[in-house]
């Protein structure tokens, strides 16, 4: 398959009136293909951008591990198509607008991770949802929050400009029921902690150094519920910089997540890992407490460290000069601290997008390390797929731009079931109890979300 770069004409910006992303997004429901991406905690460098989008020109998908192109089989992996759809779509960085100006937007599953590694032995687990789909957008509505600017940003012709603006008239929507309760996890506590001892068995006898094992929550959708209510309501108790709502008819998505697996901005990548995790506490004294017992643990630290390396290792295939930054930096959140860290590389010539992600998906930080002997643990332990969660949700630009976050604080809605999970870093210094707690500290607001 040939990747020859055709460059498009520049895109079409018309200003509109700057309005929050879920107002206008309720306006939008009940057309196809709904997707929001959306920093719901605004800052300057990672919040400051969302982006708007319905009714996609294209759809690529895969099922039964087949790529599909509008439905059509094709020959080529996924990766590749995703390579040659960006090559003939070319088109420039217009300046002075947010970075997402039209391309291939929605999610990779986590059990895509599967396929980029045929030779290991996770288990084939029955999927969820499609391991893929990603909607090619020529029409959508991008949002710079710092300037409390929006425009309509087009590249195709202004009909369909047109026709977006005219949704936008419509009335927003009533929305329905957020509420969902009587939830089972797949563990039950004493089985959980027997897990987690059993993966430190795993640490000890050599197989690994860490991995990520999370309990995955499900209920039965009941009449009524409304999903892009839940989300309003998620995104308001659970702020986030990567957060996101998809509607994809069968497979409905609610995500606030805080994580970064990949930014692109054609030349240089980067990677924003979380690896330690306190709650947070209503009382300031305890609050600040927590902060330095997490930033002075040898443990987090070192959990950190670990999935540090494993990324320096992946970027390490597809890109030069890598760096880290920002090394177990302190964020907080509405419910919890976590250290984060920066890892930075270049692409290297001749390694395209999809390099990019056969190299770094899934994120390091919620497999473990070594990366496939850890997934391959996950799957004997959690024993089920784990569908959009910690997969990554985000955009492939046609002007070189992307962007995908790693789809923790997530919840799915499909086959009928509502699921969302929680998980921690198993460490050979992880305590079974604490772990345990770990996983419903990180859940606590998705839960709260769905309460009566």
């Amino acid at each position: 398959m040939k990747h020859a770069t055709v460059q498009q004409p520049p895109v079409n910006a018309r200003e509109i009136v700057y309005w929050e992303p879920i107002h206008l997004a309720q306006r939008l429901r009940g057309q196809a293909h709904l997707t929001l991406f959306e920093s719901t905690m605004r800052q300057e460098k990672l919040g400051r951008y969302s982006f708007l989008a319905c009714n996609p020109s294209s759809t690529l998908e895969v099922r039964n591990g087949v790529a599909l192109l509008d439905g059509v089989p094709q020959a080529e992996p996924v990766l590749k198509v995703l390579d040659l759809l960006l090559a003939e779509n070319r088109r420039p960085l217009m300046a002075g607008l947010p970075p997402f100006q039209g391309g291939l937007a929605g999610y990779i599953s986590y059990d895509f991770g599967r396929s980029l590694e045929p030779r290991s032995r996770i288990p084939d687990f029955p999927r969820l949802c499609p391991d893929l789909m990603l909607h090619v957008y020529d029409v959508g509505i991008a949002f710079d929050h710092l300037q409390e600017r929006a425009w309509i940003v087009s590249i195709t012709d202004d009909a369909r400009a047109d026709e977006l603006e005219e949704l936008l008239k419509h009335r927003v929507q009533n929305l329905g029921s957020p509420v969902i309760e009587k939830w089972a996890s797949n563990f039950t506590r004493d089985n959980y902690e027997a897990a987690v001892a059993r993966v430190i068995e795993y640490i000890l006898a050599g197989d690994i150094f860490q991995a990520n094992i999370s309990q995955c929550f499900s209920a039965d959708i009941p009449g009524g519920f409304d999903a892009l209510a839940f989300y309003r309501r998620l995104r308001a108790l659970n702020p986030a910089t990567f957060s996101a709502f998809l509607d994809y008819g069968d497979v409905q998505v609610a995500s606030s997540s805080p994580e970064r697996l990949l930014s692109f901005d054609g030349k240089t990548v980067e990677a924003r890992p979380i690896k330690g995790t306190r709650r947070r506490d209503a009382d300031p004294a305890r609050d600040a407490a927590l902060i330095a017992e997490l930033v002075s643990s040898r443990k987090d630290r070192a959990e950190n460290v670990m999935i540090v390396d494993l990324l320096r290792n992946d970027l390490s295939r597809v890109c030069s000069g890598v760096r880290v930054p920002i090394l177990c930096g302190l964020e907080s959140y509405a419910s919890v601290h976590h250290l984060t860290s920066v890892v930075t590389g270049e692409l290297k010539p001749g390694k395209t997008v999809g390099d990019l992600i056969a190299a770094l998906f899934p994120g390091g930080s919620i497999t473990g390390a070594p990366k496939i002997r850890a997934m391959e643990i996950i799957g004997e332990v959690e024993r089920g797929p784990r569908g959009v969660y910690c997969g990554s949700i985000g955009y492939f630009g046609f002007n070189g731009q992307v962007d995908l976050n790693i789809a923790i604080r997530t919840a799915m809605f499909s086959q009928g079931v509502a699921r969302f999970q929680g998980g921690g870093g198993i460490t050979a210094r992880s305590e079974p109890a604490a772990e345990y707690e770990e996983t419903l500290s990180k859940v606590n607001r998705v839960m709260e979300a769905f309460a009566p």
